[in-house]
């Protein structure tokens, strides 16, 4: 369950200690904790160093239609900006952790600011062509009311036309029963099966508790109605791993 995380002002930057810790060559675990109390340890730290070809391939294929100006959205280390700087694309990186960004420009992004996905908004409008939200990070839009409010901010920012490419997991593609139990918790409580409450820990450091949505496909179109984007297509083959390509309506 590869997640990305929320770092508010004040709170420990524990995905940020992690990337530098990557970068630094040591070989840190990610560790994510559920509210639930299921913890998960995987070497997920070097997926955001990767070069394009060691790519999941529904990202390798997505990533072709980005064009224009680009918002990267939670870019991590950078991958996805390098990448995309290095066909001649300019884009902007944003993440809220301040070490995250650190590791990026030493990495070679031209272009960073600090700013998490609540605050998109600050952008003039009609500023991107595309948005990139790879690494499962469609899953930054939190919930239903948040998802759909942020999507809106989203296709005001960007022009007409333009193209959302944004990684997530469908997941009820599972049938381990502690995920399929935390799924009936979700929908008592009035949450969506798919949104679960995290935080990354590294160390001594415990970053904050957030919210993370994961949606099938038919969640997603559903989702969109009314918020000015819909599913173009989707890459992604068995597995519970896609790419929805929204386009601007």
């Amino acid at each position: 369950m590869k997640t990305r995380r929320r770092t508010p002002a004040g709170a420990a930057d524990a995905f940020g200690r992690e990337v530098l810790a990557a970068l630094d060559g040591r070989a840190p675990l990610e560790i994510i904790e559920r509210d639930d109390g299921f913890i998960e340890a995987h070497d997920g730290a070097a997926a955001y160093f990767a070069p394009h070809p060691r790519w999941p391939a529904c990202e390798r294929r997505a990533i072709r239609l980005a064009r224009g100006r680009v918002l990267d959205v939670g870019s991590g280390a950078g991958r996805v900006a390098l990448h995309l700087q290095g066909r001649g694309l300019e884009v902007t990186a944003i993440d809220n952790s301040p070490l995250a960004l650190e590791v990026c420009r030493r990495r070679g992004v031209k272009r960073t600011v600090l700013r998490p996905i609540e605050e998109v908004g600050r952008f003039p409008d009609g500023t991107f062509d595309t948005v990139v939200l790879f690494g499962n990070n469609l899953g930054l839009l939190g919930g239903r009311a948040k998802a759909r409010r942020l999507l809106r901010v989203l296709r005001r920012i960007c022009r007409d036309g333009a193209l959302i490419l944004a990684g997530t997991l469908d997941p009820h593609a599972t049938e381990d029963p502690v995920h399929l139990a935390y799924h009936r918790r979700n929908l008592r409580r009035g949450r969506m099966a798919g949104q679960v409450r995290i935080r990354v820990r590294f160390r001594d450091a415990a970053g904050p508790w957030f919210d993370y949505l994961f949606l099938s496909r038919g969640e997603l179109r559903s989702l969109l109605a009314g918020t000015g984007w819909r599913v173009r297509r989707t890459f992604g083959g068995k597995g519970p791993h896609y790419v929805a390509v929204l386009e601007g309506e």
